[in-house]
């Protein structure tokens, strides 16, 4: 079963509330969920989401997921592939993007000064063994 998204015309988002830590991320890296709903069991929908670090926010070890990711930083900085401690890693500044089909290695995550982080998660029907 196929999850819409709902038609919306644009509207202001509220970025002082909805925020919470995603399972399995640490303090310091909040969500807000825009549009949609990725159901990981039932591998079916699609959400778009704000991420914010805070400065010196970082993950430690590097994720692998069965679902599209497209990734746009749009604000402040984000470095790709630091150690244990934040260290290290490559960095990336507003107006990159990245896009990973399901299975790909990435991360861990930091950032020295914080970001904003448009990501889009998909499951797309071609993917799916037949």
């Amino acid at each position: 079963m196929k999850i819409p998204k709902t038609h919306r015309e644009f509207y202001e988002l509220d970025m002082n509330e909805g925020w919470e830590t995603p399972h399995g991320y640490p303090a310091g890296i909040k969500q807000k969920i825009i549009s949609g709903v990725l159901d990981e069991k039932n591998k079916t929908g699609s959400r778009s989401r704000l991420i914010k670090f805070e400065p010196g926010a970082f993950t430690t070890v590097p994720f692998k997921h069965d679902y599209w990711e497209e990734i746009f930083v749009f604000e402040g900085d984000l470095r790709v592939g630091n150690d244990l401690q934040g260290k290290g890693g490559e960095r990336f500044g507003p107006m990159t993007y990245a896009v990973r089909p399901p299975g790909s290695f990435h991360g861990p995550c930091a950032s020295d000064k914080g970001c904003m982080v448009f990501e889009i998660h998909y499951y797309d029907e071609e993917d799916k063994p037949k």
